[in-house]
C-alpha cells in the first residue's frame, strides 16, 4: 500500500505543472549564461550573443522585488480602498476615486517613469511607483466585484444575527468575495511583471536590462534571452495564482448558524 502511494505521489509530481514551470525557468537561468554556441549560430553577425553584464540569476532576484514591492503596495492600497467605498463612509466617493484610478490606467507606464525620475531620480523608486500605481485598477476591480458578489440575503443575515460591521466584512464579506479578489490580485502582478521590463530604462536591474540594452545596441540575442525569462516567469506566476483560486474555492461556505 505505501508503495502504491508514493507512486500515485510521484505521479502527481509529474503532472505539476506549476512545478516543471519552476525547473524549466531554473534551468533558463543556469543555462543560459553557457548558451554561447546556441545563440552564436542563431546570430552568426553578433561579436558578444550572450547577455553578461550581470547574472541572470540576479537579474531574476531583482526583477521578482520590484515586482512583489510594488504589488504588496497595489494590493494594500487598492484592498483598502476598495473596502472603504462601499462602506457608507465612503460610499459617495467610489465614482470619483474609480474615474481617479481609471485615469491612472491610460497613462503609460513609460510617461508614469519620465514623470517620477525628476522628482525622485534614477533607480528603483521610480520604477516602483509607476508599478504600484499602474497595479491599483486591476485590484479595486477584483475587490469591488468580489465585494458586490456578496448575495444581500447573506448581508442581512449576518446583521440579524448581531454581528458588527467589522465582523460581517471579516467573517462573511471578505471570504466570500476572496475568489474574486484574488483573480484581480492576479491580473495586477501579471501586468506588472511585464511592465517592470521598462524600469531598466530609468537604472533598475530587472530581466528587462538585457531587452534595453539589446534594443539599443541591435542585438537580438539579448532581446530573446531577456524575453524567455520574463515569460517564463509569468508562467510560473500565473499557474501560482491558479493554484491559490483552486485552494480559495475548495474553502468550505460561510456558516451563518
Amino acid at each position: 500500500m505505501a508503495s502504491a502511494g508514493g507512486l500515485r505521489g510521484l505521479a502527481g509530481l509529474a503532472q505539476d505543472r506549476l512545478l516543471w514551470a519552476v525547473l524549466a525557468l531554473a534551468a533558463l537561468v543556469l543555462w543560459l549564461p553557457h548558451s554561447q554556441l546556441l545563440f552564436a549560430s542563431l546570430f552568426p553577425e553578433l561579436d558578444r550573443p550572450v547577455y553578461r553584464q550581470e547574472p541572470f540569476a540576479q537579474l531574476l532576484w531583482q526583477h521578482c522585488k520590484l515586482v512583489g514591492l510594488s504589488s504588496a503596495f497595489s494590493v494594500l492600497l487598492g484592498s483598502a480602498i476598495a473596502v472603504w467605498i462601499t462602506r457608507p463612509a465612503g460610499r459617495q466617493f467610489r465614482p470619483v476615486v474609480e474615474s481617479l484610478v481609471s485615469m491612472g490606467q491610460t497613462f503609460p507606464p513609460v510617461a508614469v517613469l519620465a514623470l517620477a525620475v525628476p522628482v525622485v531620480g534614477f533607480g528603483e523608486l521610480p520604477a516602483l511607483i509607476a508599478l504600484a500605481l499602474y497595479g491599483l485598477l486591476p485590484v479595486l476591480q477584483g475587490t469591488l466585484s468580489g465585494l458586490q458578489s456578496v448575495p444581500e440575503s447573506v448581508r442581512q443575515s449576518a446583521s440579524g444575527m448581531g454581528m458588527s460591521p467589522w465582523q460581517r466584512l471579516r467573517q462573511v464579506e471578505v471570504p466570500l468575495a476572496l475568489p474574486v479578489w484574488l483573480y484581480g490580485v492576479r491580473t495586477s502582478v501579471i501586468i506588472n511583471i511585464g511592465t517592470a521590463a521598462i524600469a531598466s530604462t530609468v537604472g533598475a536591474k530587472t530581466l528587462g536590462s538585457p531587452i534595453i540594452v539589446g534594443l539599443s545596441g541591435f542585438n537580438t540575442a539579448y532581446v530573446l534571452q531577456g524575453a524567455l525569462l520574463v515569460g517564463m516567469l509569468a508562467v510560473v506566476t500565473d499557474l501560482a495564482f491558479e493554484r491559490l483560486a483552486r485552494l480559495a474555492a475548495w474553502q468550505p461556505p460561510v456558516s451563518m448558524g
